[in-house]
């Protein structure tokens, strides 16, 4: 059984709401001319991709008992590659994906590029699959308007409460939007925050939103611990990643000091050399919280690339 809800859209930068707004009016009142209603089709695709984000949906979901004992939570990060416009094997890769969430028992998932296309929407085929519950937020293009868009996600197998969407854009940015979605996990011990995030890949922008989500999730979460992870687009030797580490906890380095960490590659030809680099993590927010962190590693679906990243998995413990 499932529940429509609305995430919590704070925070949106500053005119967005009021500059679509203003452009609706505009629209409607062009479209009265006989030349623009020869390309409303065309118009309506348009204005669908511009739309302001902050539709979800949660199932109910229902508590269930930790699957590894001492009060551990497995998590795992990943972005899951729509490949648009191609989603070549998207529903191989999602069976895949799938797989490695069952045969590493993972309790919370913090998923980006969650796509929804005519013949699957990856958020809900998760949620029947996996017997999750969830919080989907678009983030670009849009399903009805124009048969694509992919977004964030927060799966759990405990219940979800609050559900949050913040835009991490430094300026209104309508046609590409960079955002985290957060939500809290009713553990059995305690309520978690957990946020999904997918940031730019310009520098400066990239860099930008780090200051962005930091303060938001530090206000979001108070003296909670809490869980953050995504897709960076930024490698870990950046400033602002190793800025982040001041105050946030890198699970994977904290357990693999020395260990190679990267996430992706990228080949731009067939036999030329690849640009490895470490885009995908998983920061703690301590808080005052006794968590422990047991494990940390990254991986990929055992039958085969479930993406073009690696995933990135955390378990955690209440020390």
């Amino acid at each position: 059984m499932s529940q429509s809800s609305e995430t919590h859209n704070s925070a949106q930068p500053a005119g967005g709401a009021s500059f679509f707004a203003k452009l609706m009016r505009g629209v409607r009142e062009a479209l009265g001319h006989p030349i623009f209603r020869l390309l409303s089709p065309v118009i309506d695709q348009k204005i669908s991709v511009v739309e302001p984000n902050g539709r979800g949906t949660s199932p109910a979901g229902s508590l269930r008992a930790s699957n590894h004992g001492n009060d551990a939570i497995t998590v795992l990060s990943a972005n899951l590659w729509h490949d648009w416009p191609r989603h070549r094997r998207l529903l191989q890769r999602l069976e895949a994906f799938a797989r490695l969430v069952e045969t590493e028992e993972v309790d919370i998932l913090l998923l980006q590029e969650v796509a929804r296309t005519p013949e699957v929407h990856t958020d809900q085929w998760l949620a029947e699959r996996l017997n999750m519950s969830y919080v989907y937020s678009r983030a670009n293009g849009h399903h009805k308007g124009i048969g694509f868009e992919e977004g964030l996600a927060v799966f759990s197998r405990y219940p979800l409460k609050e559900p949050r969407l913040r835009h991490l854009e430094p300026t209104f940015r309508p046609f590409v939007r960079r955002l985290v979605l957060g939500a809290e996990v009713e553990t059995p011990r305690t309520r978690l925050p957990v946020f999904s995030v997918h940031l730019s890949l310009i520098p400066s922008h990239n860099a930008a939103q780090v200051e962005l989500l930091q303060d938001w999730v530090t206000s979001v979460a108070g003296s909670r611990s809490a869980l953050i992870g995504g897709d960076f687009n930024a490698n870990e030797h950046a400033a602002q990643i190793a800025h982040m580490k001041h105050t946030w906890l890198d699970v994977y380095r904290h357990i693999n000091p020395k260990k190679d960490g990267t996430t992706h590659e990228l080949r731009l030809f067939s036999k030329g050399r690849a640009t490895r680099r470490r885009l995908d993590y998983i920061f703690f927010f301590p808080g005052d919280s006794p968590w422990r962190v047991l494990e940390a590693r990254h991986l990929d679906a055992p039958d085969g690339p479930h993406s073009d990243h690696r995933a990135v998995l955390a378990k955690i413990s209440l020390d």
